[in-house]
């Protein structure tokens, strides 16, 4: 049976026409849809306070701060992601349609906790800490950038689903 659904989701594009229904209904789709934003803009601001660290040693409790709130709201999003796909596609992670960006989301959380843990053991000195935040930051701008990509498909072939059915899409 598991063959089967990852079989027709490959086949059909990103979401079977029942998948889609589920995605549109949930709650848990509007949940992603306002974390992911908010996420992306808290790593903004903490990368900034990241970088100013580096550039002039100024500021390393507010850098701090904002790894800890950042990585924070990693882990909301992956919980409430897998919570999403058990909705969506049956599964709480690895649902065919999402397997790759949940493999590298898994390297994203282990470089964010990574940093959590060497914070409070205390195993690496301020300058190194952030550099690993910084490791971390750029593993989560290529998972963003998957995510994106695949969202982008989506709407695609949501878009080309409404072309052949004679609808008309904006």
């Amino acid at each position: 049976m598991q063959n089967q659904a990852v079989e027709k989701s490959t086949t059909t594009g990103l979401y079977t026409a029942e998948e889609r229904k589920r995605r549109d209904a949930t709650v848990w789709t509007l949940i992603q849809g306002v974390l992911a934003p908010l996420q992306f803009l808290v790593f903004l601001v903490s990368l900034a306070l990241v970088v100013r660290y580096l550039w002039s040693g100024h500021g390393y409790e507010a850098a701090t701060l904002s790894i800890l709130v950042k990585t924070g709201f990693l882990y909301l999003i992956m919980i409430t992601g897998a919570i999403w796909e058990k909705v969506v596609f049956g599964q709480y992670l690895f649902a065919p349609a999402f397997f790759w960006e949940d493999v590298f989301s898994f390297a994203v959380i282990a470089l964010h906790t990574a940093y959590v843990w060497a914070l409070f053991a205390g195993m690496l000195a301020p300058y190194s800490l952030m550099l690993l935040a910084l490791a971390a930051y750029a593993a989560y701008i290529i998972n963003a950038a998957q995510f994106i990509l695949k969202l982008r498909a989506a709407r695609l072939q949501a878009q080309g689903l409404q072309y052949q059915s004679g609808e008309v899409s904006v």
